[in-house]
C-alpha cells in the first residue's frame, strides 16, 4: 500500500522499505509557469512525468499544461488509461519493438527511434490503427556508452533503404539527442552543436522541401538552457518541474 503525506512542499511517498522524498521550493504549477515564461515561443515544453503520480500530473494538467513524456511503456500505457484523453503523450525513452503495440493507439510522438527494425514495427502497428505516427530519429551524440542512438552513417543507410521508403504510416519530424551527463558545459554545448549539424545535413539531403522535418528534441533539466541557445525546439524537463527524488533505505513503521 502506498501512503502519501504532503507537507509544505515536501512529499513523502513510501512503498515497502523505500522512502522517496521530493524537495520543491515551488509547486508544480508554479514551476511550469516559470518555465513557460522563460522558454521562447518556438520551444515546446515536454513535462517528463516518469515515476510521478497521477495526482502530480493532474496538478500540471490543471495549470494548463497538456504535454507529457514517459520513458517506460507500461507506465505510459497505464497513465493514458486513467488520465484525461486530451493529454499529448510523448514516448521519450528507449522503445523495444515488442512493446510498440501498447502505445501506438494513442502516442503523439516517439522520440527515440534508433533502428530500421523499430520503424518497421511502428509502421506495422500504426497501419492496424489507421494512424500515421510522428517520430524522431535518436542520434548518439554523448560520449557515454550507455546512451542509445544512431550515428550519421546509420541514418543515411536507413533513409536510403528500400524498406524505409515503403513505410507510409510513420512520419519523421526531426531528431533527438542526449548530451553527456557532465558538469562540463563546453562538452554539452559541443554535443548539441554536433546534433544540430547532423540535423541540418539530414534535412538538406533527405527532407528538402518538407517543412514538417523541423524538430530538434534536445535539452533536459540540467542542460536545457544550453540546448535552447543551440537551437532546440523541444525540451524534456522532469526534475525541475516535479522535484528531485532522494531514495533512502529506511524502514517505515
Amino acid at each position: 500500500m502506498i501512503h502519501s503525506l504532503y507537507n509544505k512542499g515536501v512529499v513523502f511517498i513510501t512503498f515497502g522499505f523505500i522512502l522517496l522524498i521530493f524537495f520543491r521550493n515551488m509547486s508544480i504549477s508554479q514551476e511550469i509557469e516559470k518555465l513557460k515564461k522563460e522558454l521562447p515561443e518556438t520551444v515546446k515544453l515536454i513535462a517528463v512525468s516518469k515515476t510521478k503520480s497521477a495526482e502530480q500530473i493532474l496538478e500540471a494538467y490543471y495549470s494548463g499544461h497538456k504535454i507529457f513524456g514517459e520513458n517506460k511503456v507500461q507506465e505510459l500505457a497505464g497513465k493514458y488509461e486513467i488520465l484525461p484523453k486530451d493529454i499529448e503523450w510523448h514516448m521519450v525513452g528507449h522503445l523495444q519493438t515488442n512493446k510498440v503495440k501498447y502505445i501506438v493507439p494513442f502516442v503523439s510522438i516517439i522520440h527515440a527511434v534508433d533502428s530500421l527494425k523499430l520503424m518497421i514495427e511502428i509502421n506495422k502497428q500504426a497501419l492496424k490503427h489507421h494512424r500515421i505516427i510522428d517520430c524522431l530519429l535518436q542520434l548518439k551524440i554523448a560520449r557515454e556508452e550507455s546512451k542509445f542512438g544512431l550515428n550519421f552513417s546509420e541514418v543515411k543507410l536507413i533513409l536510403e533503404s528500400d524498406e524505409y521508403h515503403k513505410l507510409n504510416n510513420i512520419r519523421i519530424l526531426g531528431v533527438m539527442g542526449m548530451a553527456s551527463f557532465t558538469d562540463n558545459t563546453s562538452t554539452i554545448r559541443d554535443e548539441f552543436k554536433e546534433l544540430v549539424r547532423i540535423f541540418k545535413s539530414i534535412r538538406q539531403d533527405y527532407f528538402a522541401g518538407m517543412p514538417e522535418f523541423k524538430e530538434l528534441s534536445m535539452g533536459m533539466s540540467t542542460d536545457y538552457k544550453i540546448a535552447i541557445e543551440e537551437g532546440s525546439t523541444m525540451v524534456r524537463i522532469g526534475s525541475q518541474i516535479f522535484g528531485k527524488r532522494v531514495y533512502c533505505n529506511l524502514k517505515i513503521r
